[in-house]
């Protein structure tokens, strides 16, 4: 896949400014909720749907999700499904303040925490929060390495028996900045594509190993959807079965998020599912 760094003026401003007073932080995230949502609102969507219901927007949704995909592709999730019964696991580090208040605006609630600071408090909210809703979490945040899986999803999803969904996330030649995660800005009118797993059941009660085993599983599911959506989005063609998406509230997550959902699949089944095709991939030309 071809990667274009972002404009060094626009990499260096936001390496350069730190944000910490209140005003100036409310100020910020105003403009960029209204800067993303502008700019997100001009993109080309597409979706291929391992199992379509587990989307929270469709009305046959039943049962909390924890929804996974890397923090370099969070600006698709935040404009698609914001108002969608969803909280997000948000770092306590200062770069993650003006995110808090954009994810608010958006339609998204906040857990503050990571494995650095706070991670036992933010736990604890997660586990209240997955009693009526969704999760989601970007698991190689807050700070890398980028697309390594820390384990604490897998840990979430076992000890709550709530189903992971795995989501692959690419957009055709973005720009890239010079962070940690090589954050992904859409360029506007371009193709955003999502390929996303089925639910995932994680087994209870897991040890050591069964964690490090489901987490290295995950992880490759994630690489593998992820690649794909990229190579998809650069393709700039359909896919047969694949759904147009738009932005808009789910109207049952409210309450479908707390009742009994599908148990979801094994693991290896999934993986056995994305992975024979993995031969096939094509990237993007440089």
């Amino acid at each position: 896949m071809a990667e274009h760094a972002a404009p060094g003026r626009l990499q260096e401003g936001i390496a350069s400014v730190k944000i910490t007073s209140p005003l100036a932080i409310g100020a910020a995230s105003l403009g960029a909720a209204a800067v993303i949502g502008r700019w997100m609102a001009t993109l080309d969507y597409r979706v291929d749907y391992g199992d379509p219901t587990v989307d929270p927007v469709h009305p046959d949704y039943r049962g909390a999700k924890i929804y996974v995909f890397w923090h370099e592709g969070i600006l698709l999730p935040l404009h698609l499904r914001g108002h969608s019964n969803i909280s997000m696991l948000l770092s306590r580090h200062w770069d993650a303040n003006i995110l808090e208040r954009v994810a608010r605006m958006m339609g998204f609630g906040t857990v503050r925490g990571s494995s650095f600071h706070g991670g036992s408090a933010a736990l604890r909210e997660l586990v209240s929060r997955a009693r009526s809703g969704n999760l989601t979490i970007t698991p190689d945040g807050p700070r890398g390495p980028r697309r390594r899986l820390a384990p604490g999803c897998v840990f979430l999803a076992s000890t709550l028996g709530i189903p992971i969904v795995a989501m692959g996330l690419g957009y055709d030649r973005p720009w890239r900045l010079s962070t940690w995660d090589r954050f992904a800005v859409p360029r506007p009118w371009s193709h955003a594509r999502a390929v996303i797993s089925r639910a995932i059941h994680i087994p209870p009660s897991l040890d050591r190993d069964g964690i490090e085993r489901h987490r290295s599983g995950v992880e490759r599911l994630l690489v593998r959807l992820s690649d794909d959506a990229e190579a998809w989005a650069c393709s700039g063609r359909s896919r047969e079965g694949d759904r147009v998406v738009r932005q808009e509230p789910s109207r049952v997550a409210g309450w479908a998020a707390a009742m009994k959902g599908p148990r979801g699949v094994a693991l290896d089944e999934e993986l056995e599912r994305v992975l024979p095709a993995e031969a096939g991939l094509t990237r993007c030309a440089a």
